[in-house]
C-alpha cells in the first residue's frame, strides 16, 4: 500500500472519526439540539467547504494546468466546476432523500424508510467531502518533493473532520428523538459519514489513471461541494429566521478554513 493511501486513509479516516463522535452525543443528551446552535453549526460547515473549495481545490486546480501548460489555464476549472455542480444536481433529482426538519421526500418517489432517506439526505454531501480530501493527498503523492502538499491535505482532512462533528449529532439525536435506540441513532450518525473514507481512499488509488485530468477533478470536487452548500446548508441556516447565527457560523467557518490551508499549506 502506497504512502498516500495511507495518508488518505488516515486523513478520511479522522473526517469518519468525527462525524462518528458527533454522533455519540446522542448517549450524553436529551432531545435535538437548540435550532440556533444547529444553525451555527450549519453555516459554520458552509464556511468550511467555501473556503476548502477555493484554496484546497479551485486555485490548486488552476496552478496545475498551468504546470501542464495548458493554453488557458482556468478552462479545466471553470469546466470542472460546471461538472461537479451537474453531477450533484443529478444525483439531488435521482436518489431519494429527506433534509432534516422536513416530511417531504426529494429525489425519485422511494418506499424506503423514514430513516434511510435520512441518511441519504447526509450521504449526498459526504460524498464530495471524501473525493477532496482524497484528491487533496493524490495531488500531495504526485509532488514528493513538495511537501506542502501532505500540509493542505491535512489541513482540508482537519477542516472537514472538524464540520463533521456537529453533522453526526445533527442525525443521531433527530433520530433518538423519532423513538429509535441510542444505539441505532448513533449507529446511523455514525454511518452517514462512511461514504468519506470509501470514496477518498478509491480516489487516491486511482491517481495514476486520472493524473492527466487532475485539474479538472480538482474542480469537480470544488463544484459539487459548493453546490451542497448553495442548495442545502446555508438555506437551512437560514430557514425562517432573520437570526444572524448562521451568517456568524458560516464566516466562522470559512476564516478558520482559510487559516488552516494557508498556514499548513
Amino acid at each position: 500500500m502506497s504512502q498516500a493511501v495511507i495518508w488518505a486513509a488516515l486523513g478520511t479516516g479522522f473526517t469518519f472519526l468525527m462525524t462518528a463522535l458527533g454522533a455519540a452525543v446522542v448517549f450524553f443528551f436529551k432531545g435535538t439540539m437548540h435550532e440556533n446552535v444547529q444553525r451555527a453549526f450549519l453555516g459554520f460547515a458552509a464556511g468550511v467547504m467555501i473556503a476548502a473549495s477555493v484554496w484546497s481545490l479551485l486555485i490548486p486546480s488552476i496552478d496545475r494546468a498551468a504546470e501542464r501548460n495548458i493554453p488557458i489555464e482556468w478552462i479545466p476549472a471553470a469546466g470542472g466546476f460546471v461538472l461537479g455542480g451537474l453531477f450533484l444536481l443529478a444525483l439531488d433529482k435521482l436518489m431519494p432523500h429527506l433534509h432534516l426538519g422536513t416530511d417531504k421526500p426529494e429525489g425519485r418517489p422511494s418506499s424506503m424508510k423514514r430513516v434511510t432517506l435520512l441518511i441519504a439526505a447526509v450521504t449526498l454531501h459526504n460524498i464530495p467531502e471524501g473525493m477532496a480530501t482524497g484528491l487533496a493527498f493524490a495531488m500531495a503523492a504526485q509532488n514528493p518533493d513538495e511537501k506542502g502538499w501532505y500540509a493542505a491535505a491535512f489541513a482540508l482532512a482537519v477542516g472537514i473532520g472538524i464540520q463533521n462533528f456537529p453533522e453526526g449529532a445533527a442525525i443521531s439525536l433527530p433520530l433518538r428523538k423519532e423513538g429509535h435506540s441510542r444505539s441505532k441513532a448513533f449507529l446511523w450518525g455514525a454511518g452517514s459519514g462512511i461514504v468519506e473514507p470509501i470514496f477518498g481512499i478509491a480516489t487516491t488509488l486511482a491517481a495514476s489513471w486520472i493524473e492527466p485530468v487532475m485539474p479538472w477533478l480538482l474542480a469537480f470536487a470544488a463544484g459539487a461541494m459548493v453546490f451542497v452548500v448553495v442548495e442545502e446548508l446555508i438555506p437551512e441556516a437560514k430557514f425562517k429566521t432573520d437570526s444572524n447565527v448562521g451568517t456568524i457560523g458560516f464566516m466562522g467557518g470559512f476564516l478558520i478554513m482559510m487559516i488552516l490551508d494557508v498556514a499548513l499549506g
